[in-house]
């Protein structure tokens, strides 16, 4: 097994670095013909509840004026919309309009840089601009945005949308919209407005209360069409990827990112070992012109990732617990020998620190660079290649309850010490740094987030390897841990109450009625996950397997394989579907 194992894990990282470009990823919205009958998705290819989502048209604007046309023309009609971005990297149904009716309306043309003011640190871009676009943009006039997501492949307007952010306690705040001081919006109007209204919304201007609904807005609100944010002047970085056990990691945690502005860490709980990422400004003046390509984001060749996606399969229908956690080791062994994607001088890593530019270290995606090459090389999630196929859940966790947190999964693991070996398959829990934002619906206190990837099997009755320990830790976040849901990744169960905790709830959904007061924005999606209508909860045979509902009875999860619902392990109150008897077609699986 093992000698198997790191042959298929050299072959991967081989091929990898050999194919570098990536074929971007396919259009999320698809009609039928001339834009109508048309369905979305995601870029995974498959939301929570694996629903299809059906619109009658989609348009695609390419100006302000374009936006207004549109949005007049659909509430004359009082037609149900809703905005999609170029690679719909949401993993709720963000973009789903109401019924067979509904308009999409996408950002994908409205992609320019609009003006740089260089003296005054500002850049005013369209809403479909990426991430990619703006660092870029931004550098190139001697100026950078301090904190963002790690991932280019974001529309501003998407980012806004979720909330989206990168790590760190100091500046501003970690996420874009804390660098937002104006934007424009596209809202429904009366008859005497023509259908519709351009809003100008500015930081401390007389529409003050207004941006703090906008900056994070489920997209329940209209269509940004403009945004101008904050920007920095260019300055370096230096990081250093270091490795340690997790004895002392629950201490460590409330004082290592006020220790370093950009710091994150990864947690391999299996492993017993965390990697703390010890990031700083420096001096323009040090040498270094330091690269970040990280791996999860690089081209791989898609035959690569139909290997492994096979490979894990296998372990899953076989109870191979021991090959997971093998080859769990290899991987994140692998991750850190190449430096966590990192080099010294954009092709070779030689040692630590790297320094570097922000724009070349703050974000990556190598494989949006790509031309299309019949997809032999892909995003490690694209669908079209039967690749990675994962459940996300990302909750943060107030920073006075973190430490309380992280041991309610270190005793967990010492319950179950091979129930997260998969984790590390995908490079563990990601842990990163989020303040407290003034957005109504933002971030409520300075808190850290869990970033949690792990195998999804395409039988959504098919329960995973330790399907309980993984229920538990999402229960426990959200529930006995009053963690906030990332609004744009998750499972149903995540989201479950989650508006409640928001202590301006109800001034968001104040504006979001003077804005648009025939919710013509709104979903039945954005309507459950604020609190406006039920049916968040999908209750049904193997709901729990899911994330679709926390299971109270047998039948919610897999009991014809010996799944049945059962207390947590740690957290008692939780109802988890726990292995309880094996089958004789699968005597080899871990029984907890």
């Amino acid at each position: 097994m093992l000698s198997r194992s790191v042959l298929i894990l050299k072959w991967v990282f081989l091929l990898i670095i050999i194919l570098a470009n990536g074929n971007p990823p396919e259009e999320p919205v698809k009609c039928s013909n001339n834009f109508t009958n048309c369905t979305i998705t995601n870029s995974y290819g498959a939301f929570p509840d694996r629903s299809t989502c059906h619109a009658a048209e989609a348009t695609y604007p390419s100006s302000e004026e374009d936006i207004v046309l549109i949005v007049a023309n659909a509430t004359r009609e009082k037609r149900k919309m809703r905005v999609a971005t170029r690679y719909s990297h949401s993993i709720p149904k963000l973009a789903c309009p109401d019924g067979e009716d509904g308009l999409i309306i996408s950002t994908e043309n409205l992609n320019r840089i609009i003006n740089v003011d260089k003296e005054k640190m500002l850049v005013t871009v369209e809403s479909g601009v990426t991430l990619m676009q703006l660092i870029d943009e931004a550098a190139k006039s001697g100026l950078a945005l301090p904190y963002t997501p790690y991932w280019w492949g974001l529309t501003i307007g998407g980012l806004l949308g979720t909330g989206a952010h990168g790590s760190t306690l100091l500046g501003n705040g970690s996420a874009i919209h804390d660098q937002v001081v104006q934007m424009r919006i596209v809202t429904p109007g009366s008859q005497e407005d023509g259908y519709a209204s351009v809003r100008t919304l500015k930081e401390e201007g007389e529409l003050d209360g207004e941006i703090m609904a906008a900056k994070v807005s489920l997209g329940v609100l209209g269509v940004i069409s403009q945004v101008t944010l904050k920007l920095q002047p260019m300055f370096k970085r230096s990081v250093t990827f270091l490795p340690k056990n997790d004895t002392d990691l629950s201490d460590q945690v409330a004082t290592f990112g006020r220790q370093h502005e950009f710091a994150d860490m990864t947690w391999y709980p299996s492993q017993k070992r965390v990697v703390y990422r010890i990031d700083d400004r420096v001096s323009s003046n040090v040498y270094g012109n330091g690269l970040w390509d990280h791996p999860g984001f690089q081209a791989t060749p898609s035959l690569a990732l139909l290997t492994l996606r096979l490979t894990e399969e296998l372990e899953e229908a076989t109870g191979d617990v021991v090959g997971k956690c093998i080859r769990g080791r290899l991987t994140t062994d692998t991750i850190r020998n190449t430096a966590f994607g990192l080099t010294n001088n954009g092709i070779f890593f030689t040692e630590y620190p790297v320094i570097g530019y922000q724009n070349r270290l703050q974000a990556s995606g190598g494989c949006l660079k790509g031309l299309i090459d019949a997809k032999i090389t892909t995003c490690r999630w694209d669908p079209r290649v039967n690749g990675l196929f994962f459940h996300q859940t990302t909750i943060s966790i107030a920073l006075s309850k973190a430490k309380d947190f992280i041991q309610d999964i270190q005793k967990l693991v010492s319950i179950a010490p091979q129930s997260l070996c998969g984790l590390d398959i995908y490079n563990g829990i990601l842990m990163r740094y989020v303040t407290g934002s003034n957005a109504y619906i933002g971030e409520q206190e300075d808190s850290l987030e869990f970033d949690i990837t792990y195998y999804r099997s395409k039988d959504p009755k098919t329960p995973r390897l330790f399907e309980d320990v993984l229920e538990e830790i999402e229960q426990m976040a959200v529930f006995k841990y009053s963690g906030l849901p990332h609004w744009g990744k998750n499972r149903n169960v995540a989201f479950e109450g989650a508006i409640k905790k928001y202590k301006n709830a109800a001034e968001f959904l104040k504006v979001k009625e003077k804005y648009d007061p025939l919710g013509l924005f709104s979903s039945e999606w954005t309507d459950q996950v604020l609190g406006l209508k039920g049916g968040l909860t999908i209750v049904k045979e193997g709901c729990a397997l899911e994330g679709l509902c926390v299971c109270s009875e047998d039948i919610h999860c897999a009991p014809e394989k010996g799944y049945l619902c059962r207390p947590g392990k740690v957290f008692q109150d939780a109802r988890v579907c726990t292995l309880v008897q094996v089958s004789t077609q699968s005597s080899s699986k871990a029984e907890l």
